[in-house]
């Protein structure tokens, strides 16, 4: 029997309001590793607060196949013009450094992300296999017949990366650490499987925070108050300025979220004496088959207590997860640190693609040693888990 012809209407869109939010979010679902930051009110929020839009350097370019025969949504992807390395969380910056000195403009680029958000998951989203095909297909194309040096798509799922490197993009791999949630009935049930050296660390570390006088609340986003997400803000701006740096994201984001998708978040407040002194916002999605995956994401504090970060970042999610029977608790970009508290490290991909033929093939010389070492270092890291034999 003949396969009937699909034919695609390609769109190029520079705001996420362009596209039906019903439709996206539709697409979103359906997807093995869906996540809530794909969502078309995360996405929209971004632009809709001026986080990302072109001004920040993040510029919407979002690509869309319509299916012609139903006028309906087939396939999308979260595209940025971007013109600088800021917020990316796959770092390039030594690619654009030598562009730079071989007199050669790095920006323009186009980047298939999630802007500010280190998270795997779609991104190549699609009603079935045929139009997630093409969907990739018209991504390459599009970067190779635009004015841009590359294209990168940052954090995808593994076929999807497969997907892109059948098409002549290059595979690159990080490490990110992730905790497992074996069916623990409590936090000290989790305890009891690590070694007696970090069971007793951690123990340690939470005894201090409760010495010093702090109590917790665990706020779910659609009980947070105003007063909850400006004192939040206050605490993530911190951060940022303790590190020298400008945060990327505003208040006016954090209350649109809050009210359009407040049954993904999950404010942990730090008290003292009445007085609210740090505060974390960690994300989450159920899964009826998996069970869940809780992101961590935002934290800062006002006044010094020793371990209250492990405490308000990691200890109050983590028995969060276990009793809300989360499978996976993602801890972000980076830290090692997170090993001796029972997060394993996990591989991630990215895909990429360089106009300039040259640097093209430097560049992949260049991965492949990477990922040796990424495969090495991971290897290493395994060997010297926290867990007991």
């Amino acid at each position: 029997m003949k396969q009937e012809r699909i034919d695609y209407r390609m769109g190029l869109l520079t705001s996420p309001s362009e596209v039906d939010a019903g439709q996206w979010n539709a697409l979103v679902a359906q997807e093995a590793q869906p996540t809530p930051f794909l969502r078309h009110e995360f996405l929209s929020a971004l632009t809709a607060t001026q986080c990302a839009t072109e001004r920040t350097g993040w510029a919407p370019r979002f690509l869309t196949l319509v299916d012609t025969r139903t006028d309906r949504l087939a396939a999308a992807a979260p595209l940025y013009l971007k013109s600088h390395s800021y917020g990316e969380y796959v770092f390039d910056w030594a690619w654009a450094d030598a562009y730079q000195r071989n007199g050669l403009d790095y920006y323009p680029k186009l980047v298939c992300a999630v802007p500010f958000t280190p998270v795997q998951g779609a991104r190549l989203l699609a009603v079935d296999e045929h139009a997630r095909r093409q969907l990739a297909a018209s991504l390459v194309a599009l970067a190779e017949q635009s004015d841009v040096s590359s294209l990168h798509v940052l954090f995808p799922t593994e076929d999807e990366t497969q997907a892109l490197t059948s098409l002549g993009m290059m595979r690159r791999e990080g490490v990110q650490f992730h905790w497992l949630n074996d069916g623990y009935r409590h936090f000290d049930d989790f305890l009891s499987t690590l070694e007696q050296k970090k069971r007793k660390n951690i123990r340690a570390e939470r005894r201090k925070v409760h010495e010093a006088g702090v109590t917790f609340r665990r706020v779910r986003g659609q009980d947070a108050t105003h007063d909850d997400w400006r004192f939040f803000h206050r605490c993530y701006k911190q951060t940022y300025r303790e590190h020298f740096s400008s945060p990327y994201l505003n208040l006016e984001f954090f209350r649109t979220i809050a009210q359009t998708m407040p049954e993904n978040l999950l404010l942990v407040i730090a008290e003292r004496e009445g007085r609210p002194i740090a505060s974390s916002l960690v994300i989450y999605q159920r899964d009826a088959q998996t069970g869940g995956t809780l992101y961590g994401r935002y934290w800062g504090a006002l006044e010094h207590v020793p371990c209250l970060h492990f405490e308000t970042a990691y200890y109050q999610p983590l028995e969060f997860c276990i009793e809300e029977k989360l499978a996976v608790f993602e801890g972000g970009a980076q830290g090692e640190h997170k090993m001796a508290r029972g997060f394993m490290p996990t591989v991630t991909r990215s895909a990429h693609w360089l106009a300039h033929p040259a640097f093209s093939d430097a560049v992949a010389r260049f991965l492949e040693n990477e990922a040796n070492l990424i495969h090495a270092h991971v290897d290493e890291l395994r060997e010297h888990d926290p867990f007991k034999r």
